[in-house]
């Protein structure tokens, strides 16, 4: 992202990323001592935004572009593993006044992005968050904390399960173990811990509706919109005749 307010001097001087002269004083300077990558350094400035031209979505935007400020991050790592030589990381929030505490909280966020996207993997190919059809916003909020339950039950779980791991998977000790490889030992769990709830009652099902009958309680269809193709680009525009 070539930072930079483009409009000097109203909103102040260029910053170009690859240039430290043009780089002013930090408003934030963070050091923290990390087991895998060893001291972190992460500086911060303030209300800085991008230069921003006519091209993809600002490509039919009348008038003077838009001034969207936010917090730019430079992190700047001890070592990689592996004895690599780091370059800095530049990462940029759309949040502005931020304090040290957020600047730490984002680029730590940002090294367990992997986490997250196996975590939403998890949610959704494993637990079935995007399975079921359902119809009201209401029923969805319900799911998706039934969901969070079951996954927080899988991490109070990790210290009672054996590891059935499959052939081709290391072996990980309990403090290491997957959600996904805890939750292939949690039925043998069941029997040793307390149930709160009274046993099941077998009984046969209900008849259901009658065969050849329609359903009269139709479910209802919302109207998604339709998406206009346009051009994204000026070189897309600059290649239609005329």
């Amino acid at each position: 992202m070539p930072g930079t307010t483009g409009r000097p001097p109203k909103h102040g001087p260029e910053i170009a990323l690859s240039k430290p002269d043009s780089w002013p004083v930090p408003q934030h300077t963070t050091t923290t001592a990390t087991s895998r990558y060893g001291t972190a350094v992460a500086s911060s400035w303030d209300r800085v935004h991008p230069r921003l031209t006519r091209r993809a979505c600002w490509i039919d935007h009348q008038g003077e572009l838009p001034v969207i400020e936010g917090t730019l991050i430079r992190l700047q790592v001890e070592h990689l593993p592996g004895d690599r030589d780091p370059k800095p990381l530049w990462l940029r929030s759309s949040v502005t006044d931020a304090d040290p505490g957020d600047i730490d909280r984002w680029w730590q966020a940002f090294l367990r992005r992997f986490d997250l996207e196996h975590t939403f993997r998890l949610l959704k190919q494993t637990l079935g968050w995007t399975r079921p059809r359902i119809r009201t916003p209401a029923a969805a909020d319900r799911w998706t904390w039934l969901i969070i339950a079951a996954h927080t039950q899988l991490r109070l779980a990790q210290r009672l399960v054996v590891d059935l791991r499959r052939p081709w998977e290391r072996p990980a000790t309990l403090d290491r173990m997957t959600p996904a490889r805890v939750r292939r030992g949690f039925r043998n769990i069941r029997p040793t811990t307390a149930l709160p709830a009274s046993a099941p009652k077998p009984h046969r099902p209900g008849p259901g509706r009658p065969p050849g009958s329609r359903n009269r309680n139709r479910a209802t269809s919302h109207d998604v919109g339709k998406t206009a193709k346009r051009d994204r680009t000026l070189a897309d525009r600059a290649q239609q005749p005329g």
